[in-house]
């Protein structure tokens, strides 16, 4: 295995990357769900390591492993359900299986198929490092009643299979907010570079909430997230690319694609409205922007939508 650590978009990419069977997986970048047994024909396996630009849930009913983010490394055991968001440096072991159930999700899909403002009824998918928990089996029972029926609406030809599968995201998010937030506390604030990563990621979204509810109209660059926070421009994008592997541009790009995605396919304002709405000055100045990350024009993603 190579020592290098990459970046993916999907997890199709991930485990194409690493060599692993990926026919049974739908090549998309929004959502997944996977049961892992059938993806790791040989076992060990013990993966290179990698930074995932997805959320991911796993919920491990039988089988034994390890996982690493970061700094960080948790054993994985039968009853164990564990969440990691974009950005962190990741690798994984798995030395048994039999049956685990991983699902993948973009920010595009929460935003689009769930709420503009997911971040605030849901703050954990925002934190530095959430560790797992390992639950006893007539509690692991719950959520997997919940994923089993992901999986069923994953594989229908519904034409509101989206909506359906942010629906029951819904569910499952507030079971885990119910289970694991009251006593718990999943941010990992270990030194003082994670407190500016939460701190950075708080202040993104906050920006971005009230540049949607016209709140404020001007962009914030780099140097801006600096001043929030008092740093000094290069220190504060060292430690943000360290921390996450991706510069504080990359997420604010990431964020402000993921918005207009959002608003092209849910509201119905024009593209010179959700341009002023989103700080561009022109309309021009939007449509080059977004077709550079996606390699496509905004009226033609929303016409994509529809």
């Amino acid at each position: 295995m190579s020592d290098k650590i990459l970046i993916f978009d999907t997890f199709y990419d991930t485990y194409k990357s690493m060599g692993l069977p990926t026919d049974s997986i739908l090549d998309s970048d929004n959502f997944t769900i996977n049961n892992l047994k059938h993806l790791h024909p040989t076992l060990p396996f013990k993966s290179n390591g990698f930074r995932p630009n997805y959320f991911s849930f796993l919920f491990v009913k039988d089988a034994r492993g390890k996982y690493t983010t970061d700094d960080v490394s948790f054993a994985t055991q039968p009853g164990t359900i564990y969440f990691t968001n974009p950005g962190h440096y990741k690798s994984f072991e798995w030395f048994e299986i039999e049956d685990v159930c991983l699902i993948t999700f973009t920010e595009t899909f929460l935003r689009e198929n769930v709420h503009p403002d997911i971040f605030n009824e849901f703050p954990f998918l925002l934190s530095e490092t959430i560790y797992p928990r390992t639950l006893p089996a007539h509690d692991f029972i719950e959520f997997e009643e919940i994923y089993l029926q992901i999986e069923k609406e994953f594989c229908s030809a519904s034409k509101f299979k989206n909506k359906i599968l942010g629906s029951l995201l819904v569910v499952l998010l507030l079971k885990v907010k119910e289970s694991f937030w009251k006593e718990y506390n999943p941010i990992y604030e270990g030194n003082k570079s994670s407190q500016i990563v939460k701190t950075f990621k708080t202040n993104l979204e906050q920006h971005f909430r009230e540049l949607v509810e016209g709140k404020v109209t001007k962009q914030l660059r780099v140097s801006d997230y600096a001043a929030l926070q008092m740093l000094n421009e290069s220190y504060l994008n060292n430690v943000i690319k360290s921390k996450t592997g991706k510069t504080v541009s990359t997420w604010i790009s990431d964020k402000m694609i993921a918005q207009a995605k959002a608003l092209l396919h849910n509201s119905a304002l024009s593209i010179k409205e959700i341009t002023f709405q989103l700080g561009f000055l022109e309309t021009t100045h939007f449509s080059n922007y977004f077709k550079k990350y996606t390699q496509t024009t905004p009226a033609s993603y929303r016409k994509s939508m529809i």
